[in-house]
Order: C-alpha cells, then structure tokens, then sequence
C-alpha cells in the first residue's frame, strides 16, 4: 500500500509540474485544483504511514523503503503546493490524470473486495505478474488522445455513411433506461463477435493471447490487453452505438463497461446465483479464462450469459476453474516481447 500510495502521490507531482504534457484537457473542467491538491496531501501521508507499519511488520523492507522514497520525491519536489501555469494548458497531452484517478478508484473499490472476500486467498494482492499489468493498465490510459484518433474517428466517420435517422429518431423517443438497456445489448453482441474473431482468426489470436496470458485472474488482470486487440475491440463496440444512440447513451455505457469488465476479472467468491443467470459475474468470465480443455473458446459474451446459449458457446459449471492462462502455449514474458510478437509469426504458431 505504501508504494500505491507514493507513486499515486508522485504522479500527481508530476502533473502539477507538466499539466500541459500530463494533464488531459478533456476532464481538467471535472475537478478542482484544490480538491487534487488535498488529495496529494492525503496520498503522501498515506504512503509514509503504510511505510512505517509495514518496515514494523515485515521482515523485508523493500517496498516499505520504496514507498518512502516515492513519497520522499514527491514531497522534494513540491508536494501539493506546486504552482499550476495555467497559459500553457493546450497541446497534445497524454492523460496521465486520468491513469492515476482511475487507478486510484478502481483499487479503492475492488482491492478491499478481494481481500476481504477473495476466491483464492493465496493469491494476495501483489501476485506474480502484477507489476505488468499495471504497465498495461498504464499503456491503455496515457495514450488517451491516440487511442481515441485510432477508435473514434472510424467509428464517427462511419456513422456518416450508416447512420439510420430514423433509427436514431425512434431510440430518442424510448425512456432512459430503455435507451441504456438496448445499447448495452447492442455493444455485447458486437463485441461477442469480434471477440469470437479473436479467438478463432490464427493472426487475430496472437493478439488476444496476450490478454490470456495471465495465469492469475483480478481486477488488474483484466488490463493485460494488447493495443491492437483494445482497439479493434473499441471499434466494433462503438461503431454500431453511433449509429443510433446519443452522445450521453454511449458515454454512460462506457462507464459501464469500464466497471463491469473489471468486476468480472476480480478475485471474488461470494455470488448472486440468482442474478448469475441474466449477468455476466466473476465465476462465469473466469471460466472464459481457464486453460482447461473443457471450457476453451466458451463464454464469449462480457454482459449477458444468454447470448453464449444463443451461439452455443455457453460453460457454467459450479464449481471455479482450477488453472488460468494459455494452454499449450508460450508467448514472450515482457510487455515490449507481447508488444512486438504478434506481428511476427512465431514458430508453431499459425
């Protein structure tokens, strides 16, 4: 927790000091400067006092020290109290606010879950391939403005040539929630498709590979996804929702997805067999994780079980899978390796 927490507080330094470069433009307007500032502050307290319990606590002092040193930084250089220039905040950033809020809530909202809950104890927070899922989680936040140019320009350019008026006219007219319910059908569908390509298409599938890789499963885990494989993904998913919902519908969904992707990655026991049959759970995508012969290439759909009945791809057993990751199969250990692999064929690979 004290290495979270100092490089969380260290970060947010950073921004402080190069908001032109590392803050995005597109949520600087969601919050304000003091309320950043107070959350610096809390962050570094934070990291010294994990630090301190941990070097009481622990035998190995490696990350109670590391933590100390991140918050040391940060304090050094400023802390909270760095002077913001606000006539330079234009340009081309790389969202690295955005990677550290959303790092920040999504640990504060699944960490505690899986400690307090967990389907395999043993696992523990910091488990083997950790470190590299949070390069990847890194590598889908900062790119924000790239990825966006890669995704959303063939999607909106798209809707140009595909776009039903009618269509979009008699979707305005439904409630709300109608809108939301149907758009989130619209999007699993779609992207059970795509998905379905990924892991049947040889070259597709050495991209998706890297995703199920992890041999361990939790809500970083998820994050672990190959820049080819995110945005083909992204595009299939948005082009049909631009198609006929608003801007409000599409942006509600992503949150959404953004949640329920993570949730069903987690390392979480408990379950709602009653709702297990109409939503997506843990126990459920775990299944599609597995590298057990009898669920490969099952459990397609990210949202709703029914679609794999409809497509015949559907394996719910009652029990959780014994082991995760590739079967058969050996891809490259680094992030650069599963970066640059999947371009090239690999021996005895198709």
């Amino acid at each position: 927790m004290s290495v979270f927490f100092g490089f969380l507080s260290f970060g947010g330094v950073l921004c402080l000091h190069f908001p032109q470069f590392l803050s995005s433009a597109e949520f600087r307007p969601l919050y304000s400067l003091h309320g950043i500032r107070l959350l610096i502050q809390f962050l570094i307290v934070a990291a010294v006092a994990f630090a301190v319990i941990s070097s009481l606590l622990r035998k190995k002092k490696t990350l109670a020290l590391t933590g100390m040193l991140f918050a040391i930084a940060a304090t050094a250089w400023g802390g909270s109290s760095v002077k913001v220039n606000g006539s330079q905040l234009n340009g081309i950033t790389i969202g690295m606010d955005w990677f550290l809020l959303d790092l920040l809530l999504m640990a504060l909202i699944y960490v505690p879950l899986e400690r307090i809950w967990p389907q395999y104890p043993q696992q523990g927070t910091f488990r083997k391939g950790w470190t590299q899922d949070l390069v990847y989680f890194m590598s889908t936040h900062l790119p924000i403005q790239i990825l966006s140019f890669l995704v959303l320009l063939p999607a909106t350019q798209a809707t140009k040539y595909l776009g039903v008026p009618a269509l979009q006219q008699s979707i305005a007219r439904m409630p709300w929630l109608l809108q939301f319910f149907l758009a989130v059908v619209v999007a699993d569908i779609a992207e059970y498709f795509i998905h379905l390509a990924l892991h049947k298409v040889p070259f597709l599938w050495r991209f998706h590979a890297v995703h199920h890789s992890s041999k361990a499963l939790d809500w970083i885990a998820g994050s672990r996804s190959h820049f080819v494989d995110d945005t083909l993904v992204r595009g299939f998913i948005l082009a049909p929702l631009m198609l006929g919902f608003s801007q409000a519908i599409i942006v509600a969904y992503l949150i959404f997805v953004t949640i329920h992707a993570t949730w069903t990655h987690c390392n979480f026991g408990p379950n709602a067999k009653w709702l297990e049959k109409f939503l997506v759970m843990p126990r459920y995508h775990h299944w599609h994780h597995t590298s057990q012969k009898e669920s490969i290439d099952k459990n397609f759909a990210i949202h709703f079980p029914w679609i794999d009945k409809l497509f015949g791809t559907y394996y719910f057993p009652e029990e959780w899978p014994e082991n995760y990751g590739l079967a058969g199969e050996e891809i490259s250990p680094s992030f650069l390796g599963q970066t640059i692999e999947p371009f090239i064929k690999r021996k005895g690979t198709p």
